[in-house]
Formats: C-alpha cells, structure tokens, sequence
C-alpha cells in the first residue's frame, strides 16, 4: 500500500477527538534538493493473476518459479521463497541452482542451504546491483500484488501465509548490526484546506497515470501483525496541518540488509556464477535436476511471461539523517528514513503511478519536485 492507500488508512483508523496522543520532539528533515545524493529508478514486476510461484518441467529439470511480485518483493519475499523452496525440495535434490540475486533470488537461496542442499546463484549482477537494490525499502506485502478480478480464489489465502511467514523472518534481522530491518514512527499528515478560489498545483512526476485498476487489498488479513494509525495532536509536531497521524512500520535498510544477506549465503558455502540468460534452453543446459526462478520482470522475455506489466517507481536518496527516525506520507510524497539515505518518492498517480511504463531513465525534475 502506498501513498494514498495510507492516508485512507490512517483516516479510517483513528480514534475520537478524545484520543489524541502527542508527538515526541521532532528533527526537521532536511529537504533540499542540492541534498540528493542518489536517484534510482526500479520495474517492479506485476502480475494481475498475482506473484508465479509454482513448478514446471524443463526437460529433465525442475523449474520453480518465484516471481512477479509488484511492489512487494521485498515485503513478501521470505514467505514466498519458503513455499518455492518447499516446491523444490519435493525432488529431493542435493543442489539447486537460483536464478536472479535480487531479494527473491537470495531469499531462496538462503532457504534452499538450511533446507540442506548445496546453492549456487547465477545472475548477471550480485543485489546491489538489481532492481531490488532500487526499491522504497517499506513493509507494504499488497503493494500492486494482485487485480482483485484477476487472481485465484484461494489466492488471499496464500497471501496471508507468505505475508505471515516473511513478517516473521524479517524479525530475526531486528538488532543486528547496521540495523537492515528496524521499526519507524510514521507519520501521515493532512494539509490545511486551501483558500476559496486559489489554484492548487500538484507536482506530477515524469509519468502519467492510467485508467484506475482494482488493485487487491489484503492488509486487514494481517491487521494483528502491526500497529493502527492514532491522531496526533497538530500543535505537538512542527506539521502545519489540519489533522496529523501516527503508526510504526518496518522499513528495510537496503543496504544493510543485502550485505547481511550475502554473507550469510556465502558464509553457508553459497556459490555465484556471473550468468545473463537468454532463453529456457540456457537454463536447462545447466543441468541441474532443480532451478528456482527468480528473474523479476526478466522472466517476462525469459519465460514469454506476457503478463507480466512493468511499474515504473523512482526514489531519490538525500544525505542520510541518523536524528531523524520517522517517515512522512504528505499529499503526493512519502518519506522513509533509511540509513544509507533519506528515501523521498513521489506517487501523484497513486497505485497507477508508472503503470505500463519500461523507462528506466532517472528524472532529476520529478526528484527535485518531490
């Protein structure tokens, strides 16, 4: 859930006048563009039927296939590997080779070692450098998961499981050093209606929104797992606003986290072979009774996979603040404070910002509007 998803969350969520709770004193952020010091732009892979985790045969190989999960590869990608893992064990191998680095490809690789069996990864970058190296870096497991006509009735089911599954793993990274998973204030904020008659402008971003989908919301299967949105009192925190709220949510330090999670697969005796895969005939050449995929929106020209959409998301990184521990969701902007960089993304389409888009060009102008 992104961007407007959360303030209708928030708005639904708190209390009476009665309630109001107040905030602890607050750092400013420091927004200012010449503070940029990164911009990156991801394709999250969308699949309205939902995310492909399931088993094919290529030959004499096992293929499990572990992809296509929009905005919430990261979110969801400990629940989702374990049931591709269980799929792949079913062949009892003694080695299983995972296709793709990212957070699918390494989460499955990880999970693969523990179930016993010897793991190497090809792809054509290690996770700094893939698409999930580019993500927001937030606990959103229905972010663009899924159209709610388009996937399977048990569907929301299998949702629940992986979500409660990941959720729990991503736990065990709380405390570590470099803190890759660690617990956030956010904040939503409802700006002051505008005088009578004057222009509003909204900054849009470098891409245009379509027509609305129904996207599938399956947060309140999973309502006990995290905290509800509570008012703030405005006159507490330094927002000029018309009503203020407040929730926790984990957040993920990208960086961190990836190099926590290559240690650990090398450390385990994880192998890595520099691979760029054109067709399923490649993989099979590989001749391994076991292959889990994990190519992103890859496998759309890998696996002729043509339902597969590209979402395009941008996010700029300023200088990271460590006296700033709180996210913001104002009008049209998100903010998350990573540690390897004060995350600012910009969603004025919505869940249909970047809908359909493949550039992967990074907009200096949407950044800075942000």
């Amino acid at each position: 859930m992104i961007g407007g998803g959360m303030l209708a969350a928030a708005c639904s969520q708190m209390p009476g006048r009665s309630s109001f709770e107040a905030a602890p004193p607050l750092v400013p952020i420091r927004a200012r563009s010449d503070r940029i010091i990164d911009i990156a732009v991801c394709l999250r892979p969308f699949r309205p039927a939902g995310p492909r985790v399931e088993a094919e045969r290529l030959g004499d190989t096992l293929v499990v296939h572990n992809y296509g999960h929009g905005g919430s590869g990261w979110s969801l990608s400990w629940g989702s590997s374990a049931r591709a893992v269980r799929l792949a064990m079913q062949a009892n191998p003694n080695e299983v080779a995972v296709i793709g680095c990212g957070a699918l490809g390494l989460t499955s690789a990880i999970l693969a070692q523990r179930a016993g069996v010897r793991v190497t990864i090809h792809a054509r970058d290690q996770l700094p450098l893939t698409t999930s190296a580019r993500a927001t870096g937030e606990w959103t497991p229905d972010s663009r998961i899924a159209l709610v006509d388009r996937a399977a009735p048990d569907f929301a089911t299998l949702w629940e499981d992986m979500a409660r599954t990941a959720y729990k793993t991503h736990r065990n990274y709380l405390g570590l050093p470099g803190a890759p998973v660690e617990w956030v204030d956010q904040y939503s904020i409802t700006p002051p209606a505008p005088p009578a008659g004057a222009n509003r402008a909204v900054a849009s971003g470098s891409t245009a929104p379509g027509p609305a989908l129904d996207f599938a919301s399956y947060r309140r299967r999973i309502a006990d797992l995290t905290p509800r949105w509570r008012r703030v009192s405005a006159d507490s925190t330094p927002f000029r606003a018309a009503a203020v709220a407040r929730s926790e949510i984990m957040i993920f330090n990208i960086a961190d986290y990836g190099h926590t999670l290559l240690n650990d697969f090398f450390i385990a005796g994880g192998q890595f072979r520099r691979a760029d895969f054109g067709s399923p005939a490649q993989i099979a050449a590989l001749g391994k009774r076991v292959v889990i995929n994990c190519t992103g929106y890859g496998a759309r020209a890998l696996w002729k996979d043509e339902t597969l959409v590209p979402v395009r998301g941008q996010i700029a990184r300023l200088i990271p603040q460590a006296d700033v521990r709180y996210g913001v969701v104002y009008k049209h902007i998100l903010t998350v404070p990573r540690r390897d960089g004060m995350v600012v993304q910009s969603f004025a389409g919505g869940e249909m910002e970047g809908y359909g888009v493949t550039d992967e060009t990074p907009d200096r102008t949407e950044a800075e509007r942000a």
